[in-house]
């Protein structure tokens, strides 16, 4: 296979479509039964531009990427998870029913992040979920976690879950942050309190409370540098705990390729050190999406047509394709843009830090 890409989310969707209409033979895995990625659950409108889907539910716009996907001819392949790398150029895939392996000449791994945790006590009932687990279950299972919950973080994802359980009549009984100030959008918290949802800055989650299960929550106020104030305890009574305390990028697979890993707290954690075509330290490895840095959808997508484009033009030249260069310009024009607002600053100065790192320089953790 020419360019072999891991991920069926917006970043792996993109990275195929830009690559395959270019004319590279393309592949695309992904171990779920249907592409999207975490689109498929989200059923909010996306802001920004027309041309990022602005308007545009994200369950619909991974039922766009897989139509323009599926158009190109692309070979996709489905319930298969890549479960390691060999040499040269070879993944393993694993499906239920069989073992096989794909040679590939680019390999763009779209992999995305796991959820974080946060450490208190009794933080391993049932009952307490990542923020993403309760929308998969609500969206795509149609399942309602609990009755009332506690949200913890109000970053754009906690309020936007929070506002979904509203919808799906689960009560939110609050949401708590430990820093001075709300971390998403402010239309989003405004919906929350609109209908009556205390966002508790400086506030974090001490316990879970319950034997078999989560049967309610002690908050309490956390001071400048976020520790417990004694005495500010309030218990809520609550049967689901939803953190939404951010993601981390899954580098497993870069790590076994030999990728060289920086640890960038603006981007989520250790990332596959890359330029700005978004290839890595190993010649024809490419990384998009969140698996490169955390950030929204509308950026995995455009950091997806790049490391398309640019696998392409090194496979196949200049010549075969000159629209390959134009759409790595205008990508990046588009990043820089999205870069500037106010959401975009974290990951464009995680992004300028990683430059600073040279493949040649070992490993800093922090």
């Amino acid at each position: 296979m020419e360019i072999a890409i891991v991920g069926g989310g917006p970043a792996g969707l993109s990275a195929g479509i830009v690559a395959a209409r270019l004319g590279a033979q393309v592949t695309v895995i992904d171990d779920n039964s249907r592409l999207g990625g975490q689109l498929i659950k989200q059923t909010h409108k996306f802001f920004g531009s027309r041309t990022h889907y602005c308007g545009t539910r994200g369950v619909d716009i991974a039922a766009i990427l897989e139509q323009e996907l599926r158009k190109t001819g692309a070979e996709i392949v489905l319930n298969t998870t890549v479960i390691g790398h060999f040499q040269p150029n070879i993944l393993g895939l694993a499906s239920s029913q069989q073992f096989t392996k794909l040679t590939y000449d680019r390999l763009i791994i779209a992999t995305g992040a796991y959820e974080n945790n946060v450490l208190f006590e009794n933080n391993d009932l049932p009952g307490v979920y990542g923020a993403g687990a309760v929308q998969t279950l609500m969206n795509v299972y149609g399942i309602r976690p609990g009755r009332r919950v506690l949200m913890v973080g109000s970053g754009n994802i906690g309020l936007i879950v929070s506002y979904q359980l509203l919808q799906a009549d689960v009560e939110v009984a609050a949401v708590v942050e430990a820093l001075p100030y709300i971390g998403g959008y402010h239309v989003h918290a405004a919906k929350l309190r609109r209908c009556g949802v205390p966002i508790l800055t400086s506030h974090t989650i001490k316990a879970a409370l319950g034997k078999e299960y989560v049967t309610g929550a002690v908050i309490c106020r956390v001071n400048r540098k976020f520790r417990p104030i004694k005495g500010s305890e309030k218990r809520l009574k609550v049967d689901t705990i939803c953190l939404a305390v951010g993601l981390s990028p899954l580098i497993e697979l870069l790590s076994q390729i030999d990728c060289y890993l920086v640890y960038i707290p603006e981007l989520g954690g250790l990332v596959a050190w890359h330029d700005e075509n978004l290839q890595t330290s190993v010649p024809g490895v490419y990384v998009a999406g969140d698996v490169s840095g955390i950030e929204e959808a509308s950026t995995a997508i455009l950091e997806g047509r790049i490391a398309g484009a640019h696998a392409f033009l090194s496979l196949k030249g200049r010549d075969a394709n000159p629209e390959a260069e134009a759409i790595i310009h205008d990508a990046r024009q588009e990043l820089a843009v999205i870069r500037q607002g106010p959401f975009g600053e974290k990951a464009a100065r995680g992004k300028k830090q990683l430059q600073q790192y040279s493949p040649a320089r070992p490993v800093i953790p922090q």
